[in-house]
Order: structure tokens, then sequence, then C-alpha cells
């Protein structure tokens, strides 16, 4: 049965979710780490800017509307650190993206994985749907649980393999969901980089020097969120974000979707796929032709996060009009590629270019979608 939420969601224009850091935030964050201010104090100010922030999407046009994730460091690792027997650690290296390389953070598994009852984010998301009101949708992003297990080293006296800590990680997520739903939570989004490892030669080689099989890993990875999302209340909607990697407007991986086609757009169990078609890294439309459900929304992230200049209407609107050749338009909806700011530090535009970038997006679905 179709639900009010899945018929109004993903919206014809959406976005990912993060947006760029204030400088109130930032300063607060840095005072806060040096001892300046309490966490409490701390906490204030992020309230403050994310009451301001919630009112700058609904000026902007949104109907879906996040917070921002402006008390994250990371898109990820807030999230997933937050898990019993879960523990962040500074390694050697950061992650390296083309042409630049992130701060050191990682995450490993030290203990068993259960869901924290108290996980900070659940807080978190009952002040955004209580400031968001009752006329737009308060949307709720977390890391996929793929995240886990791609992105954790784990000590393997308590798992030896993936395999065995894929139980727990379904278990901790299927709580995770129900206990987000309790929080009132209807609209919610799996944030995954995971799927890109499968997309380039590049990828596969890199699966395949840390002893992974590229072929069983894509199959554990389906599984995953197949199995995490199978309990959900039937008015939850829960939409999936691939991307291939967004920090300080450089990207970490390329290549089509044709490589996972059957898996993503056949395989998959989501409401929703927010999707990166902002330029030539991406590939063609044609894996659209994989979708085999009529109530599968596609979301086109045609419009790049990354840069401010505001892509051509006519050509945006073209390249819908050619994603419609694959999937009705029925089925189809607009956003940027990637948020705003992944990681704390942002994409190299400005608040101003961001804000242009979320009302282009909704000019052109309201001129698209009438």
């Amino acid at each position: 049965m179709t639900t009010a939420v899945e018929r109004i969601a993903p919206f014809k224009g959406d976005h990912v979710g993060s947006f760029l850091r204030t400088d109130r935030i930032k300063h607060a964050r840095s005072q806060y780490a040096k001892g300046e201010i309490s966490e409490k104090q701390r906490r204030a100010i992020e309230d403050a800017e994310i009451i301001k922030l919630v009112e700058k999407q609904k000026a902007a046009g949104l109907m879906a509307i996040t917070d921002g994730e402006l008390r994250r460091s990371w898109w990820h690792f807030d999230f997933l650190e937050n898990l019993n027997g879960v523990e962040g650690f500074e390694p050697n290296n950061g992650l390296k993206f083309a042409g630049i390389e992130t701060k050191k953070h990682s995450i490993h598994v030290t203990g068993k994985v259960e869901f924290n009852k108290e996980h900070p984010f659940l807080a978190d998301y009952k002040f955004l749907n209580e400031v968001v009101g009752n006329r737009h949708v308060a949307k709720q992003t977390i890391p996929s649980p793929n995240m886990l297990l791609v992105r954790a080293g784990f000590d393997t006296d308590i798992y030896q393999t993936i395999e065995d800590l894929v139980p727990d990680v379904i278990m901790a997520y299927q709580q995770a969901i129900q206990a987000f739903y309790d929080a009132g939570c209807r609209y919610l989004q799996l944030d995954d980089t995971s799927w890109a490892s499968f997309l380039s030669e590049e990828g596969i080689s890199s699966l395949q020097a840390k002893g992974m099989n590229p072929e069983k890993l894509r199959d554990i990875c389906k599984r995953v969120i197949n199995e995490s999302i199978a309990e959900r209340p039937k008015d939850l909607l829960i939409t999936m974000h691939i991307c291939r990697g967004n920090y300080r407007s450089h990207y970490f991986s390329t290549g089509s979707y044709d490589a996972v086609s059957e898996t993503i757009f056949a395989g998959l169990n989501v409401d929703g796929l927010f999707l990166e078609f902002d330029d030539e890294r991406s590939g063609g439309f044609e894996p659209l032709s994989y979708v085999n459900r009529d109530d599968l929304c596609v979301v086109l992230g045609l419009v790049t996060s990354k840069f401010p200049e505001l892509e051509d209407k006519d050509v945006i609107k073209k390249r819908i009009a050619e994603a419609a050749n694959y999937l009705p338009y029925e089925q189809l909806c607009l956003s940027p590629q990637c948020g705003f700011a992944s990681t704390e530090e942002g994409n190299l535009i400005t608040e101003e270019e961001q804000w242009n970038k979320v009302r282009h997006v909704v000019d052109i679905a309201k001129d698209v979608w009438k």
C-alpha cells in the first residue's frame, strides 16, 4: 500500500543533505575542542544555527529539510563511532582523493557491534523534526551499513571475516532504523560510497589488493542493505545516495554504473536512489533500463555541488529528457549530485553560491514537472 510519504518523496526538487558549516558553527566547535566552552554551550549554538538553516531551506523552496549535518565532522564516522563496539582512531594517512588527501581519521571494530540505544543522532533528529514543523518533511541521513564493512578494520579475535561481522551489522541497523522511526522519522537516507569500488578497474584492483573478492563483496553489500531495511515500517521511506567521494570539491573514484547496474537498479529494495550524473565520470543513463519497478524513484544528480557555476537550465532539462528514454518522468527527480559539505571543511564554494545551486534545482524541477 502506498503511503503519504511514499507519494511525495523523494521530491522532484530534492537534495542530498549536507550544507556548508557556518562561521559560527566552526568557531563554536573550535572553542569546544580547546575547552573554552562546554558541550551544552556548543550544542546551543548548533541548535540556533540549525533553526536558521531550516528556514533557509524552506525559503529556497525545498520540501525535504535536513539539519545540514552541522553537528558532524564527517558524513559517516560520527554515526558509526557511536555504535557499540566501534571506535575512532587516527591512522598514519588520510584517504587519497584526486589531487588531495583527507584529514587523518578512521574507525576500528573493537567489540561486538550493536546499536547504541542512546545514540546521539536520535536526539539530533528529534530536535530537527520539532523545528521543521508539519508542512515539510524532516529527512535524516546516516551512512549505509556497508560503510562499516568497507571502512572499518576489525580485531580478528572478535570477527575473523567480514562475513562474521555481517549479522551483527544487519541487526544494529534494523534497530537503528526502528529507533529513528520511533523518534518520528519517515524519510531516511543511507549514504554509501562502497559501490564506487566496483565501478572501475582501479577500484576492483584495490579490493583485490586488500584480499577481497569483488563479486563476493558486491553480493554481501546487496544482502546487508536489503536485510537491514527488510523490517522497516511500511510508512518509512528509505532512499540511498550512491557517491564517488566528496571532499573539499575533490572526488575519490570514477566509473559508470554499468558494472553493478543489475545489482543497484534491480537488486536493492530501497524506495529511491540519489545518483551522481553531473559529469563524464558517472557515465550515461543506459543503466536505468535495469529498473524493474514502477515504485522506485531515481533522483538525478545533474547539478554539481563541487563548483559555483550554475549549469545551463536547458542543458539540464535535455539531460532529464535523455534519462526519460530509460525511465518515465514520473519516476525521475532532480538534485545536486552530492551534499555541499560531506565533511566539516566543506566544498570550495560560498554560502551564497550554495543557495544559488539549491534554488537552481528547485526552479528547474518546477519547469520540468510543472
